[in-house]
């Protein structure tokens, strides 16, 4: 959630921004912002005059009844009955107030960072980055799907049969070789300095305002209304929400955390080829990297992710590029995000397979993650995350890429968690 003063103060540029995300009827919505929080302002001003007023005629009461003034101080007392009403009114304008001025910046995007460009979509945005050899596989190379009910480890039809359509069930050597990239992903993480924690699957409603995915994301989400907690989209949101409402000290940062989970995701939606399989799924296991920062060291915290990234696809020996998003393919709640894309020769399409994400002060203000800076005020800290890996993709990479006349290699960095060298 963008800080009121941040826009107050930075109006034009908050526009701008906001221009590069398309975002329909920008100044309408921040002239509401604005004025909400004028009247805002103005009745906490009125308030808390007419409380200061009330309290002093109390004292004042008080003294005159010591003193035996007693219809002086009645008199008095009926002036403060009417500043209670007045109070009372005026604490209600300035709920009303305050509420409509929270519901309309949950509305409002993050700002983009100045390198992002203006875009509709993913066509629009920026390739920067490239490396690896995509393999020559030949005519008689098959997707992940057909590899899959070929060598009998991932079984989609048995899947929509105990749950539905984007619920796999892995078998045998798909399901070893699902365990290892985990356990590979956690131990590069690990190495790395993240801290491993293990969270709930479920969230309630602040953990989901918190980090953002409420309200802009709840149609995606699976919700349990009997007990009003939703299914995880990602790791995300329960690790950063373990510092909802903390105060940190400047020597606290950084935090960093990994951690795995399964995801849920209710809009899978289309059809065709661009989603079969692997491609989308309503439920995917995923390793995520947390990051909260101070505000001056976060682009290089971003750019330290991004470098590891890059080495566990380097290790996979995948082919990928990296994309910066345009401003209207950016997340809700980002500043900037780089997409990691590994190409898959069998289906001939790029598959995005990771994202590494600056949220800015956007995710702590609405968690109200501050720390305590070298001058003792205290100051929002910047939250980032990204994809270390989500698996599903990189399995369907690593089926198609490596797949032979003789059966699918296993990338040698994933062999000793494996056990094994081949799935044939």
């Amino acid at each position: 959630m963008l800080q009121i003063q941040f826009i107050r103060e930075n109006k034009q540029a908050v526009l701008n921004g906001l221009a590069k995300r398309n975002f329909a009827d920008a100044e309408t919505v921040i002239d509401e912002v604005l004025n909400t929080d004028e009247t805002r302002r103005a009745t906490q001003v009125s308030l808390d005059n007419v409380l200061a007023e009330s309290n002093k005629l109390s004292k004042e009461i008080g003294s005159l009844y010591k003193s035996g003034e007693i219809q002086k101080a009645n008199l008095i007392k009926e002036k403060t009955s009417r500043l209670k009403e007045q109070s009372k009114e005026l604490t209600e304008k300035l709920n009303i107030a305050t509420e409509n001025l929270q519901k309309t910046l949950y509305q409002i995007p993050n700002v983009p960072h100045s390198s992002v460009v203006k875009g509709k979509n993913e066509e629009d945005n920026e390739e920067i980055y490239r490396e690896g050899i995509i393999p020559e596989l030949g005519n008689s190379s098959l997707p992940h799907w057909e590899l899959a009910k070929k060598y009998d480890i991932i079984d989609f039809d048995l899947g929509a049969k105990v749950t539905g359509a984007g619920f796999p069930i892995y078998k045998g050597k798909g399901a070893k070789l699902q365990r290892a990239l985990i356990s590979y992903f956690l131990d590069k993480n690990t190495a790395a300095g993240y801290n491993e924690v293990q969270v709930p699957h479920l969230i309630n409603e602040a953990s989901g305002l918190g980090t953002g995915q409420l309200p802009d994301k709840e149609g995606q989400m699976y919700h349990i209304p009997l007990d009003d907690l939703y299914l995880i989209p990602t790791a995300e949101v329960p690790i950063t929400n373990m510092l909802r409402g903390d105060l940190l000290q400047e020597s606290d940062l950084p935090k960093s955390y990994t951690g795995y989970t399964p995801c849920f995701r209710r809009e899978a939606g289309s059809y065709g080829a661009h989603v079969r399989g692997l491609n989308r799924l309503h439920q995917f296991d995923k390793v995520e990297i947390v990051r909260v920062e101070h505000p001056e060291n976060s682009y290089k915290a971003l750019d330290d992710m991004v470098e590891h990234i890059k080495n566990i696809l380097r290790e996979l020996k995948l082919p990928y590029r990296i994309l910066r998003l345009c401003g209207g393919d950016t997340g809700f709640t980002s500043a900037l995000t780089f997409d990691f894309e590994l190409y898959s020769t069998a289906q001939e399409r790029w598959l995005e397979i990771s994202s590494a994400s600056n949220f800015e002060t956007y995710q702590a203000n609405r968690l109200k993650l501050r720390f305590k800076n070298k001058d003792g005020k205290s100051q929002l800290a910047h939250t980032l995350n990204g994809s270390s890996l989500a698996l599903p993709r990189v399995l369907a990479g690593i089926l198609e890429n490596y797949q032979t006349k003789d059966g699918i290699k296993i990338p040698e960095v994933l062999v000793p968690y494996c056990g094994f060298e081949i799935i044939n």
